[in-house]
């Protein structure tokens, strides 16, 4: 080859390999800035559809075995006063911390799952209601036995002291008729206040907002 086709011809030069520093960098740019982190709610950190559920469970079973302490194991007016409102807290409380603690997405409101979350929960504080009731009796209307001893002994028992099944059935499907509205009601609504009440996008474009 002469001097003239050396000088023409181009002359390719092979990229020197990357140092491992950079390899490094390029991984490290490959990252997220901000790893993910565990769904986190505004109490504690959120869990499962079914320990939320047995969480509800659990707090029901609480309200239901307090109410049948008798009102003169607390002492003093203040204690009577702080466990009336404890109770009051715990019977209302079981749907709405079950549908705060569900790990669910940042636009999931209402789904299938929170739409039977109510009934479903209600039916399991139904069977605690069921348990305590004929094991150790109904409550008071304020805080207490009623007296009567367990309804299991009622309904074997003869004379003034029996209770008929229809009775202890017709008192049994009216608890559970309040709990199923009121679960229902309160999922829903704590569902739809996870949020916001309403989602929607404007104006169409780059410069769209979400309210």
């Amino acid at each position: 080859m002469s001097e003239r086709e050396q000088e023409s011809s181009p002359i390719t030069a092979t990229p020197p390999a990357p140092s491992p520093h950079e390899v490094e960098a390029a991984k490290s740019a490959e990252r997220p800035l901000h790893p993910k982190k565990p769904a986190r709610g505004r109490i504690f950190r959120r869990t499962s559809f079914t320990r939320a559920i047995l969480e509800g469970v659990v707090i029901f079973a609480a309200y239901r075995l307090l109410t049948m302490v008798p009102a003169n194991v607390w002492p003093g007016g203040f204690a009577l006063i702080s466990i009336l409102l404890l109770l009051l807290v715990l019977h209302f409380l079981p749907p709405i911390w079950a549908a705060m603690r569900v790990v669910s997405t940042k636009r999931e409101k209402m789904s299938r799952r929170f739409w039977k979350m109510g009934p479903l929960l209600a039916g399991l504080c139904l069977l605690v209601e069921l348990a305590v009731t004929l094991g150790l009796g109904n409550a008071s209307p304020l805080i207490g036995p009623d007296g009567k001893g367990p309804v299991w002994a009622q309904l074997t028992a003869s004379g003034t002291a029996h209770l008929s099944i229809s009775t202890f059935a017709f008192n049994e499907l009216g608890t559970l008729a309040f709990l199923v509205i009121y679960f229902t009601i309160a999922v829903v609504c704590t569902r739809l206040a996870n949020g916001g009440f309403m989602r929607f996008t404007m104006p169409a474009g780059n410069g769209r907002v979400t309210l």
